[in-house]
């Protein structure tokens, strides 16, 4: 009998592939801009792929959103944080505000902004002895994060705030990938050498108490992710299906592609890297999933810092390609033949 995870799944596989007439008109205009070939690098390479998965040239880049998903998990009470479960609702209130990291880099880039509280007051299950949800809860949540595209957006961010989420991926990652559980737990908020004693321990136990119920990633997800990492599943998701371009954050948000990635690999074509996070092994993650970071900054804050700061740079590479004179319309000389 067919179950809600089926959903997912055949929405996986009707996802649509890039436009390749638009990425060779692209590439057909780069080719006549006042510059030598090849002399910008990957920022050829971005508006390419923002044509590609747009489906137009060229590409825009009118409405860009940085979407941001909250949850609370309840492995906090395990001291896997240096933070208390307190900050979740703080912080929140902070983006209202507009006191955030990420309220002044969007402002910056003229990026569009929201935040979505995912039942912030309700923590999920502790991973290290059960589901931190069951399979309907799992599917409604990617829904809502499906939901959350919002109809003309043309280049989404995804970022996350939760304390203790950077357990919940940590585990992730030892699922989908193997391995021994510490080599992918890293410090998250900052805890010292006992707090991150305690958050091994936590996804050990996690791993040790579902074995055998994470050959499925969409189970996995349920079992060892939160309610934020299952709502940026979906919103890349649905990304894809409404040809949106998407740029990830970092260690957390990499973990709900990671999930995606393990149930087709093609399901990250539309996605790029905006850095490569300080966090754990997210070098290695990225690696791993094939995505070449934007930037590295050393960032490791979330909340979609990194992803925000490289749509600025989309944002550049795309007057470059819309702006800048051809040879023919500047009455420069071309490359000289022979």
């Amino acid at each position: 009998m067919p179950g809600p995870f089926d959903d997912i799944r055949n929405l996986i596989a009707a996802m649509p592939g890039p436009d390749a007439e638009a990425a060779a008109a692209v590439a057909a205009r780069d080719a006549s801009l006042t510059k030598p070939a090849g002399s910008l690098g990957r920022l050829e390479e971005i508006v390419a792929w923002l044509a590609a998965w747009q489906g137009k040239a060229p590409p825009s880049f009118d409405r860009p959103l940085v979407c941001v998903f909250a949850g609370s998990h309840g492995v906090t009470r395990r001291g896997v944080s240096a933070f208390p479960d307190a900050v979740n609702r703080q912080m929140l209130d902070n983006f209202a505000a507009g006191g955030a990291a990420i309220n002044q880099i969007c402002a910056a880039y003229g990026l569009g902004f929201k935040v979505f509280d995912l039942a912030l007051d309700v923590p999920t299950g502790d991973i290290a002895e059960g589901p931190a949800l069951d399979e309907r809860a799992c599917v409604a949540t990617m829904a809502f994060g499906m939901e959350a595209v919002a109809a003309g957006t043309d280049c989404l961010g995804v970022g996350e705030m939760g304390i203790g989420n950077t357990t919940v991926a940590a585990a992730l990652y030892a699922a989908l990938f193997g391995g021994e559980p510490a080599h992918w737990v890293g410090r998250g908020t900052g805890v010292d050498a006992a707090g991150l004693g305690r958050k091994v321990a936590a996804v050990e136990a996690a791993l040790s108490h579902h074995a055998g119920h994470l050959g499925d990633p969409l189970e996995t997800l349920a079992r060892l992710g939160g309610r934020e990492v299952a709502a940026m599943a979906g919103a890349i998701l649905a990304a894809r299906l409404q040809q949106v371009p998407v740029v990830l954050d970092g260690y957390v948000s990499t973990a709900a592609a990671a999930v995606l990635h393990a149930l087709d690999p093609s399901a990250l074509d539309h996605c790029v890297a905006g850095h490569v996070s300080a966090e754990g092994v997210h070098a290695e993650v990225l690696e791993r999933l094939g995505l070449r970071p934007l930037l590295g900054l050393g960032l490791r804050l979330g909340e979609g810092s990194g992803a925000g700061l490289a749509m600025g740079l989309i944002k550049g590479a795309l007057a470059c390609h819309t702006g800048m004179a051809t040879f023919a319309q500047a009455g420069v000389s071309g490359r000289s033949a022979g």
